[in-house]
Formats: C-alpha cells, sequence, structure tokens
C-alpha cells in the first residue's frame, strides 16, 4: 500500500477563516461539516470559485463566545471535497486536510466571514507522505484506549482501529475523542505524529488518572 499524501496545490496568500471551538481537522484526514450560518454558507460559495478550495479550520481562544473575537494562531486548512445541498439550503461539506498554517495577519475586506494572509512556513510535512510512528506500542496503547472508552461509555470499530497505519490511528482518535477545545488545539500544535501520540496518550491517562491509576504508561 503506498503512503497516502496530501493533494499537491498551490498554497494561497490568503484563506478564509472558519473559527469553530471543538473542530479539529488534520492533514490528510477528513472533517463533515454541516454549514447553516448565512455567512458561512456565503463563505462555501465564495471557496468553490476558487482553484485551490481552501478553508481554514481555526479555534477561537478561550472564554470568547464569539466569531468575531480572537483567535489561535495554528489552524489547518482543508479542501473542499465534498458537498451536499439539503432542501433548506443548509451544506453538508468535506474537508480533506491539507496543511496546517499560522495567521500571519487578519484582512480586511467586505465579506462576511474573516479572512486571513496565511504562513505556511515549519508545515512542509504536512503536505508529504503520511507520517509513520515507531515508537507506538500498539497492544500497550490499545489496552489503554479500551480502558480509556469504556470508562467513557464509548463505542467503536475496533477491528478497525488495530489495522489502521499509525497516521490514520493517531489522528482519527484525536479528531474523534472527547477532549477540550484546549487539549484538541495541543494536538494540532504537535510537531510530528510521534508527539502527538505522546500528547493523546498523556490526555487519555489524565482522564483515567482518577479511576485507574495503574493504567498509565511509562
Amino acid at each position: 500500500m503506498s503512503d497516502r499524501m496530501a493533494p499537491q496545490i498551490d498554497l494561497p496568500d490568503h484563506i478564509p477563516l472558519f473559527p469553530l471551538p471543538g473542530a479539529l481537522l488534520l492533514p490528510r484526514a477528513r472533517l463533515p461539516l454541516h454549514i447553516f450560518e448565512p455567512r458561512y454558507l456565503c463563505m462555501v460559495d465564495d471557496v468553490l470559485k476558487t482553484q485551490d478550495r481552501l478553508i481554514g479550520m481555526i479555534q477561537p481562544l478561550p472564554g470568547d463566545k464569539g466569531s468575531a473575537g480572537p483567535l489561535h494562531r495554528i489552524g489547518c486548512a482543508g479542501r473542499l471535497t465534498g458537498l451536499s445541498e439539503t432542501e433548506d439550503g443548509r451544506y453538508m461539506i468535506t474537508l480533506l486536510g491539507i496543511s496546517r498554517f499560522r495567521i500571519a495577519s487578519e484582512s480586511e475586506g467586505f465579506t462576511p466571514y474573516r479572512r486571513a494572509e496565511a504562513s505556511w512556513e515549519g508545515f512542509d510535512a504536512d503536505r508529504g507522505p503520511e507520517e509513520h510512528d515507531p515508537g507506538l506500542e500498539r497492544a500497550r496503547f490499545m489496552t489503554l484506549l479500551e480502558k480509556f472508552f469504556d470508562q467513557r461509555g464509548l463505542s467503536t470499530d475496533w477491528d478497525s482501529l488495530r489495522d489502521a497505519d499509525d497516521e490514520m490511528l493517531i489522528n482519527s482518535l484525536s479528531m474523534l475523542c472527547p477532549f477540550s477545545p484546549e487539549d484538541r488545539q495541543a494536538l494540532l500544535e504537535a510537531p510530528s505524529l510521534v508527539t502527538r501520540r505522546e500528547t493523546l496518550v498523556a490526555l487519555i491517562e489524565y482522564g483515567l488518572r482518577g479511576g485507574d491509576d495503574e493504567g498509565m504508561m511509562q
């Protein structure tokens, strides 16, 4: 099986921003979204007219409830790869993670949604082949994960998880597990798959700590 790679596209200087607390998109992963606010319906319409079809997923800083407040500096741009429209005009879209970015500055303009000048420096690995984690002890990791899911009353397809490649396993769990927005931001900003796995394990262990300290991975 060949390594998965994000589509090679020319990364634009400016991208539209979609501030959404708790939403995590990672390179080469897919994120389904339900779009219903008029400004973001407009954003999708505008994005469909561009060659790159990129939307910058970004999280608001903690404590701010509005979409006009301050944002984290690092997000992940996703290419719009799927869209369906409901009878009442809402959009169901899918984004494919292309690359993380850093907000250089927000753009002035007349769009109802926010836009930013994006810096792509430091995220070259996002546009390369999928990453591997040679330090992943899969059996111990899955045992820890089963305890966490059992504690939280969660269910999943365990056979698919056990068979998943390193990157798909770690990134899918990072996106799907019930972590706080700040925890998700830490997973996004992890510089490599190895550090993301280490962060993920630390978060799972923290969730388990009150019930089973002996389940900690060393």
